[in-house]
C-alpha cells in the first residue's frame, strides 16, 4: 500500500468531534495540527434513539470546518470513525450520508471493543516504556471504555454503555445536582461496572485516564487544591461534596472548569467516582493521547505491513480451524478472476477485501456444514473483529453469504458493481474447487464489458467435468435472478 507523508484522523465522538493531522517520518508519527468541536451529539439522542435536527446541524457545521482542513489529502490518508452515538442512533445512516457528502471522506462506525483497542493504541504510544500492567479508562459522551494492557498490547477490552453526556442528560437535567439524583446516577454506573469487575479488579498496577473528561476532572482537582497530582480518591470525595453544596453545575466557580465542559461534568464525574469505587482505583494519571492518535497509528500500520485487519483474519483462520489449503486455492483463483474482470481498473482495496473474505469464507463450517455460508455471514457481521469497522464487517458478511447457494435472497443487497464483481469472482473460485482438492484447471479467461460477465474455457475440459459444467450453468441462472448476465463460452 502506498505510503503518505501526512495522515489525518477524525473522531466523531458523542461529546466532541476531533481532528488530528500528523506527519510521518520513517517509523515515527509527529502531530501537526488538531481541532476540537464540542458537538455533544449524545445530547441530541431522543428517548427512542433518533438524532434530533439540532444535534445533526451542529455536527454538519463542525464537519464543514474539518473539510477545509482535510482538503487535498488523499482518501487513503484519512480515516474517520464514529463511536457510540452513531452506533445506537436509528437514523445514523441518513446522517452519515449527509456527513460524508460535506466531509468528503467515508465514515466508519466502529464497535465498542474496536474503539477500546484504538484508544489503548493511542494511549500506549504516548507513554514511556514500562513493565507495569495498565488500566486505561476513557469516558466518552455515550460510552466508557476500559482496557487492560501491557506495553503496546491490549489484553482485555470492554465498552460500557454509559457516558458523560448521556448520564448528565438522564440524571442531571438542567445541571441540577441533588443527593437523590447523584445517588441514582452512581448506582446506575456501579451496576454497569459490575459487568467487568471480576475480570478487571486487581489485574493492573497503574491507572491511566484518557480524553477530555479525565483531563477536565484532573485539572479541576489540581488547580483547586483537591489533589496534588492527577485524579485521587480523596480529591473526588472533595469535589463530590462541593457539587452537592452548590447544587447546580452552572453555578460552580472552580478553577480549570471550561464553559464547554460544564454541561457534561456531573455525568462524567459520577462515572469516574463509581469506577474508583468498583475497581479499587486510588489514583489515576493522565494519558496524553486517545482515540484519534490510536486511529493514526492504526492507519500508519496499514502502510507498514502491520495491518490489524490482516492479524484478525489470521486469528479467525486459527480459531475456526479453517482448511488452509482450500482457502489458498480459492483466494488465488478469485484474485486472478477479479483482476481479469476489473481489467485496467483493478482496485487494490477491493482486491484486499476479496482476499480477506476468501480466507474467511469457510469459518461457518465449524458451526454446521449445511448452509455454512449463512453461518459464516452471521459470524463476520457480529463477531468482534479488531481493525474492522462495522461497515467493513457487513461487506465481508455480504460477500460470504453470496459465495454459494441462492442469490435471489440478495436482490436488494448485492447492488454495487464492485461487490457484484467480487462476489462473482469468489463464487466461481469456490465452485471450481468445490471438491476441496487440487484440480488441474483449464486456462480461464474472464471479462466484464460493463454490462455482461463472460468466462471462456476449454470445451474438452468441460466435457470431462460434467459436474462443474452443470454447476456453472446453474450459476448462470442464479445471476440472471439478479438481472446480471454471466456467459460461459467454450473454446
Amino acid at each position: 500500500m502506498e505510503q503518505h507523508p501526512v495522515l489525518a484522523a477524525v473522531d466523531l465522538g458523542s461529546n466532541s468531534f476531533r481532528l488530528q493531522v500528523a506527519r510521518v517520518e520513517e517509523e515515527q508519527i509527529y502531530m501537526l495540527d488538531g481541532l476540537r468541536e464540542p458537538v455533544r451529539l449524545a445530547s441530541g439522542l431522543t428517548a427512542d434513539n433518533y438524532l434530533d435536527e439540532a444535534a445533526c446541524q451542529r455536527a454538519l457545521e463542525a464537519l464543514a470546518r474539518f473539510a477545509e482542513r482535510l482538503r487535498g489529502l488523499p482518501p487513503e490518508a484519512v480515516r474517520v470513525v464514529g463511536t457510540n452515538s452513531l452506533r445506537v442512533a436509528k437514523n445514523a445512516a441518513v446522517f452519515i450520508a449527509q456527513a460524508e457528502k460535506i466531509l468528503g471522506f467515508p465514515i466508519e462506525v466502529i464497535a465498542g471493543r474496536e474503539e477500546a483497542r484504538l484508544i489503548y493504541m493511542g494511549v500506549a504510544h504516548g507513554l514511556p516504556q514500562s513493565d507495569e500492567q495498565l488500566l486505561v479508562m476513557d469516558i466518552g459522551g455515550g460510552s466508557t471504555e476500559f482496557i487492560i494492557g501491557h506495553g503496546l498490547t491490549p489484553l482485555k477490552l470492554e465498552s460500557l454503555h454509559m457516558g458523560c453526556v448521556s448520564f448528565s442528560s438522564r440524571y442531571f437535567p438542567e445541571g441540577k445536582v441533588t443527593r437523590s439524583n447523584l445517588l441514582r446516577a452512581e448506582l446506575a454506573a456501579r451496576c454497569e461496572l459490575q459487568n467487568i469487575v471480576a475480570d478487571y479488579k486487581g489485574q493492573w498496577q497503574k491507572a491511566i485516564g484518557s480524553s477530555g473528561t479525565a483531563k477536565a476532572i484532573a485539572e479541576i482537582l489540581e488547580l483547586n487544591g483537591f489533589s496534588k497530582s492527577g485524579i485521587t480518591r480523596e480529591g473526588l470525595d472533595i469535589l463530590r461534596g462541593h457539587l452537592l453544596r452548590v447544587g447546580d453545575v452552572h453555578k460552580l466557580n472552580l478553577l480549570g472548569l471550561r464553559p464547554d465542559r460544564i454541561p457534561a461534568l456531573a455525568g462524567g464525574f459520577v462515572i469516574m467516582y463509581a469506577a474508583f469505587d468498583e475497581l479499587g482505583i486510588t489514583s489515576m494519571q493522565l494519558g496524553l493521547s486517545a482515540l484519534r492518535e490510536g486511529v493514526l497509528y492504526d492507519l500508519w500500520g496499514r502502510f507498514h505491513n502491520n495491518d490489524m485487519r490482516d492479524v484478525t483474519v489470521q486469528h479467525f483462520e486459527r480459531r475456526y480451524h479453517v482448511d488452509s489449503r482450500q482457502v489458498v486455492r480459492v483466494a488465488n483463483l478469485s484474485n486472478m478472476l477479479a483482476r481479469q474482470f476489473f481489467g485496467a481498473y483493478a482496485n487494490p482495496a477491493a482486491l484486499q477485501v476479496l482476499g480477506w473474505v476468501a480466507h474467511l469464507h469457510g469459518v461457518g463450517i465449524r458451526v454446521a456444514h449445511s448452509g455454512y455460508h449463512k453461518h459464516t455471514a452471521y459470524i463476520l457481521a457480529n463477531a468482534d473483529m479488531p481493525g474492522f469497522s462495522k461497515k467493513e464487517q457487513n461487506r465481508l458478511s455480504l460477500l460470504a453469504l453470496a459465495h454459494r447457494g441462492s442469490l435471489k435472497k440478495l436482490q436488494d443487497q448485492l447492488t454495487g458493481r464492485e461487490d457484484c464483481l467480487l462476489a462473482m469472482s469468489l463464487r466461481l473460485a469456490a465452485l471450481f474447487y468445490r471438491n476441496r482438492s487440487d484440480v488441474l484447471l483449464p486456462d480461464l479467461k474472464a471479462d466484464f464489458n460493463g454490462t455482461k460477465y463472460a468466462l471462456a474455457m476449454d470445451a474438452d475440459w468441460l466435457l470431462q467435468n460434467p459436474l462443474t459444467e452443470a454447476a456453472l450453468q446453474e450459476d448462470v441462472k442464479q445471476w440472471k435472478s439478479l438481472g446480471i448476465v454471466l456467459q460461459i463460452t467454450r473454446q
